[in-house]
């Protein structure tokens, strides 16, 4: 007796989704695969929190440093960590009422001696809005940046206190606040003019 042969199915029955059917397993192509998530990165979210902080936006700057303390560069978020916190106590504790610049420089001096380097800046920065050519205000603000590892900023702003007040060169030839970018050729420049470059 002859065997009877079966119908094969219709590609397009094999493949058509049934009703009640369960869907396909995941592949590695990228089907089912739950979309990224989107938002800021962990730097972006860093760079957002030191604009708002220099703003003095403390609330909204410790929200996107507490978001930056979750991405995966230590570093960044050590540092974003510590903007948090600063950022809470300012919230705490608003601090003392400044009118003049000299308040806001003397006031600022304090900060750089407990190492509050952006908070230093800040007000150094706000007494010379009311006087751009105070060289005791650009002599801080340039050991502040110093002390930050801002090398470019702190040259800048030192060579215009010297350029104001020549003795401020003097100066920041002994002030150990200028340590870490002593070596420095262009530091090195500025402080002996005179002198040729070893570097």
């Amino acid at each position: 007796m002859p065997v009877k042969k079966k119908t094969p199915m219709p590609k397009s029955a094999e493949t058509r989704n049934v009703p009640g059917a369960s869907p396909p397993p995941e592949g590695k192509n990228g089907q089912g695969v739950p979309p990224r998530e989107t938002g800021p990165t962990q730097m972006q979210s860093f760079q957002e929190g030191m604009r708002l902080f220099h703003a003095r936006q403390f609330q909204p700057a410790r929200e996107s440093f507490l978001r930056a303390t979750g991405g995966p560069d230590r570093a960044v978020a050590h540092r974003a960590g510590l903007h948090a916190r600063i950022c809470e106590q300012r919230l705490e504790s608003p601090g003392p009422a400044l009118n003049t610049p000299e308040e806001h420089y003397n006031y600022a001096i304090t900060l750089i001696n407990s190492r509050d380097l952006a908070t230093a800046q800040m007000h150094l920065r706000a007494a010379l809005q009311a006087d751009a050519t105070a060289d005791h205000v650009l002599y801080a603000l340039a050991a502040c940046q110093s002390l930050g590892g801002d090398l470019q900023a702190a040259c800048e702003n030192l060579k215009c206190a010297i350029d104001l007040q020549p003795r401020n060169r003097l100066a920041a030839r002994q002030d150990p606040d200028f340590a870490a970018i002593a070596g420095q050729p262009a530091f090195h420049r500025l402080l002996y003019p005179d002198k040729k470059t070893q570097f």
